[in-house]
């Protein structure tokens, strides 16, 4: 990866290792954050530093603004792992907005997702309209529920799981013995899991600590009745108590994993049945999550969250659509509109049950979308039909929304339970 040319003397350009505590400071003031960071945590994030993929824009010497990516897998609807850039760490700061900086940064680093052969880059917005005129889309949303326990009409006297099944409070040692295994199992099945490496878990269970405010929180697995792990869950309860010595506490997820709705159902029903627990936050889930409907009163879990979540941009559209699995049957050709000459064109999509080609064509286009358009629609999410209906996608052909959205769309939603 070269240095884009200099503008108005700023050079962008990979950080070398010696300049990674810098480039730290920098993204802790882009973030709000408090710029004075202790060894300890410059040395622990050092961990995943890897030369190339974390660049810089500097100016006189100092670092203004920050980007990086990493190797990341993604599952794609029907199970299949794709190659994904996933990107994180974007700030630029106050002094140095509205300069082409993020442009520059972006255009450097999918244009080296595109040679390495990546099928898809992945983020995490913390702004909803930046990234869409890099050709990313929304393609999961997440929801977070608060259960008002005392409402949801589970039984107090619940003592486990009637199927057989088991859950136990585990180490984080167990946890990063087991979750692996398990996170892969979800993984397969689940569409917007992403990988999770060593260093997560090793964050995550306490094994490598370098934010002063981290705190250890309780573990949880299920086991089925045959002992396998099925479902494993990490939370944290505060210590609120009101008037007259009356029990207010929170016990709010941090992740939860279900290979299986047994594993979901004994899970959440556990976390409502804590003692002094009155309320129950349930962290990052997909809108169409079991939880809400499998309390015998779902109306005591009411959504305090809702928002996009995994956005994506295709890199190679071939690839992207061949690698998905279709539950209908069908032919669709899409006019694709590139944003920066990497990706764009006209294809035809040719699916059925038993799997998908996908070849450049020059046949007349049943329906043209830019490439934000066909991220949010690639994992099952997104409507052709409401994404037409705001003038974001053109029927070229009477009905071709409708076509799509019975090729595109999945019977469940896909869902990303992490941030990066």
């Amino acid at each position: 990866m070269t240095p884009t040319p200099r503008a108005d003397g700023i050079d962008v350009r990979p950080i070398t290792e010696a300049e990674f505590a810098d480039w730290l400071r920098a993204v802790s003031t882009g973030f709000l954050r408090a710029p004075a960071l202790s060894e300890e945590e410059i040395e622990g994030r050092r961990r995943q530093f890897v030369p190339g993929r974390y660049l810089g824009a500097f100016d006189g010497g100092r670092c203004v603004a920050t980007f990086k990516s990493f190797d990341q897998e993604l599952t794609a609807v029907g199970g299949a792992s794709v190659r994904a850039d996933a990107i994180s760490g974007v700030t630029v700061t106050a002094t140095h907005r509205r300069r082409g900086l993020l442009s520059r940064m972006m255009a450097q680093d999918l244009a080296a997702a595109k040679e390495r052969g990546d099928v898809v880059a992945t983020l995490i917005a913390a702004e909803y309209p930046i990234y869409g005129r890099y050709g990313f889309g929304p393609a999961t949303w997440m929801s977070e529920w608060t259960v008002d326990v005392p409402r949801a009409g589970l039984d107090a006297r619940w003592a486990g799981p009637a199927d057989g099944g088991r859950v136990d409070l585990l180490e984080g040692e167990d946890v990063r013995k087991l979750g692996p295994e398990l996170h892969e199992r979800l993984r397969r099945t689940q569409p917007g899991v992403i990988t999770r490496d060593e260093v997560w878990w090793q964050l995550n269970t306490g094994a490598l600590r370098f934010d002063p405010s981290w705190k250890l929180p309780f573990f949880v697995v299920y086991r089925s009745a045959s002992g396998e792990v099925e479902g494993m869950a990490a939370y944290e309860v505060d210590d609120n108590w009101g008037d007259a010595k009356q029990p207010l506490n929170t016990a709010t997820v941090k992740w939860l994993l279900g290979a299986t709705p047994a594993a979901e159902r004994a899970l959440w029903q556990y976390l409502c049945s804590i003692d002094w627990v009155v309320t129950v936050k349930s962290g990052w889930r997909a809108p169409d999550d079991l939880l809400p409907v499998l309390l015998p009163d779902p109306r005591a879990a009411r959504i305090t969250s809702l928002a996009d979540w995994l956005w994506v941009r295709i890199l190679d559209v071939v690839r992207a659509l061949e690698a998905r699995t279709y539950e209908g049957e069908g032919t669709l050709v899409l006019e694709v509109a590139g944003v920066d000459g990497l990706t764009g064109g006209r294809y035809r999509l040719e699916a059925s049950a038993a799997g998908a080609s996908c070849t450049p064509t020059t046949e007349s286009a049943d329906i043209a979308l830019g490439l934000g358009e066909l991220g949010a629609l690639w994992l099952g999410d997104e409507s052709a039909v409401r994404l037409a209906a705001l003038g974001r996608v053109r029927e070229e052909r009477a009905g071709a929304a409708r076509k799509a959205d019975a090729l595109l769309r999945t019977s469940r939603r896909p869902w990303c339970p992490d941030i990066f």
